[in-house]
């Protein structure tokens, strides 16, 4: 280094006043017997003794109390610098008060013109310590957030593209560590509201934070997140961070809720429909009755008129006869409809699932000739006793095959056949009715309970009220070679 030749030269008192303007601590101690010699003002300050007070004092008057610090050590550093020319060390010194000082000291061997000394050089090292222990702890939270926790933590840039996420979050979403996680999207549906949204438009609303969905695609069912997006202000606005919280219970809940929301309503029009033809049965019963008397009376005088050789009369009766029988087959619908739907209240009791198909057959046949259809029944060799409400479990048989009949109805004739089937397994009473219609483009019942264009939906959602309170099943599922099978299962009564 090169000096310039006009700079004045430094003295030894230049020296002295560098020491004590300086805020590094410096105590100087004969090489020989180790007593202070010198202390410069910021080590006085710091050890709270005046230089004056310093000298006579040994190690153990200033050092902790603990046995690393012992004075043995504490002379063998010093005397360990004396013979390589420097050490250094981490010491605690104790003030005059008693406060332990941690240090990092560094003793250097000087030759001054009164002899060899060692010079010690230290500084607080307190406040670094604690910020080391600072960012330990901090380390370890962040260890802890990202991989012994449960919750669900991303950090995305503006784009949208993720930058971290904790383990639980790559596990719910399905992402690999291993490699680039990409933008979020690309793992679920962003809603707002229970609408799908744009990261964009989820973004806009981030000022600073907002509240936000994601609907994670899964093999069973969707996983429901829901927590907040927040703008982080000290990343410039470039760093976004999302906490999520899995709410699928919640959600499924939710949906549970408002599909029986929807029975109870479907139920409430149903039994308006039940006292509308408990109406039409007692309205339409006495007019037939009437209408058949009269005929009857009509027949027995065409009748005679026929036995005097009217020929004409012949005509009338055949007519008449007609007629009568026509009214007489209406009148046993009527009556049929009126047993059936007059007893509405929920009464358990024991009941053969044969019995029960039985007793449906009528009216399951009347609407399949009209729509030439053939009904097929394949019954269990013995009885199935179910414990049930009879005639609501016949509801439910009529409706199953309601919906075959008019399904296969719009078929090919040769497909126009429906299939009954009880049977007795698992310590449950089956039904089943298989169609060769279309088959079914999803589950009616994990829907809107109808697939008709033009149907209400409110048979299959009473079968569906009807079985499960009785603590059964119900399905509906695709039939192996075309067509649907629909089905239900009741426990079966103890003989």
């Amino acid at each position: 280094m090169q000096v310039d030749p006009r700079a004045p030269e430094l003295v030894t008192e230049d020296f002295v006043a560098m020491l004590n303007a300086s805020r590094m601590c410096v105590l100087v101690h004969d090489a020989a017997t180790k007593n202070i010699l010198w202390a410069n003002p910021a080590a006085c300050e710091m050890l709270e003794w005046s230089v004056a007070e310093l000298r006579p004092l040994k190690a153990h008057h200033m050092s902790s109390t603990a046995r690393q610090y012992d004075r043995v050590i504490g002379r063998a550093w010093l005397q360990e610098a004396v013979e390589k020319g420097t050490n250094s060390i981490e010491w605690h010194y104790r003030s005059r008060t008693g406060r332990v000082i941690p240090t990092e000291a560094i003793a250097i061997r000087v030759e001054l013109a009164q002899g060899t000394a060692v010079m010690v050089q230290f500084r607080d090292i307190e406040r670094e310590q604690e910020v080391e222990q600072e960012l330990r702890r901090t380390a370890s939270y962040m260890d802890a957030l990202a991989h012994r926790t449960s919750t669900i933590a991303l950090m995305l840039d503006r784009a949208g593209t993720l930058r971290f996420a904790t383990d639980t979050a790559l596990e719910v979403i399905g992402a690999d560590s291993g490699q680039p996680l990409g933008p979020l999207e690309r793992y679920g549906t962003l809603r707002l509201a229970g609408r799908p949204v744009s990261w964009a438009e989820v973004l806009e609303r981030a000022d600073p934070v907002t509240t936000v969905q994601l609907a994670v695609a899964a093999a069973e069912e969707p996983v429901w997140l829901e927590g907040s997006l927040e703008l982080l202000q000290e990343t410039g606005g470039d760093a976004l961070l999302m906490i999520l919280h899995d709410v699928s219970g919640r959600v499924r809940a939710d949906l549970r809720r408002e599909r029986e929301l929807q029975q109870e309503n479907y139920l409430a029009r149903y039994h308006a429909m039940g006292d509308m033809a408990m109406a039409i049965a007692h309205e339409l019963g006495q007019p037939l009755a009437a209408a058949g008397n009269f005929l009857g009376g009509a027949a027995r005088h065409a009748a005679s008129l026929a036995a005097a050789g009217e020929a004409a009369a012949k005509h009338v009766t055949f007519g008449i006869d007609s007629a009568v029988r026509q009214i007489d087959r209406a009148s046993a619908i009527v009556a049929a409809l009126r047993a059936f739907v007059g007893h509405l209240e929920h009464v358990r009791q024991v009941a053969d699932l044969g019995d029960i198909v039985t007793e449906c057959l009528y009216f399951v046949r009347l609407r399949a000739d009209a729509a030439g259809v053939e009904v097929v029944v394949r019954e269990h060799p013995g009885p199935v006793p179910v414990r049930c409400e009879r005639v609501l479990t016949g509801q439910v048989v009529l409706n199953f095959c309601f919906n075959a009949i008019d399904e296969v109805a719009a078929c090919d004739p040769e497909r126009r056949e429906i299939v009954l089937t009880t049977r007795a397994e698992g310590g449950e009473g089956v039904l089943t009715v298989d169609d060769r219609g279309r088959g079914l483009p999803r589950d009616p019942f994990a829907e809107s309970f109808t697939s008709k264009e033009h149907g209400s939906g409110i048979g299959l959602a009473l079968s569906h009220r009807i079985i499960t309170r009785q603590h059964g099943r119900i399905w509906a599922e695709p039939r192996e070679g075309g067509g649907s099978r629909f089905g239900f299962a009741l426990p079966l009564a103890e003989t």
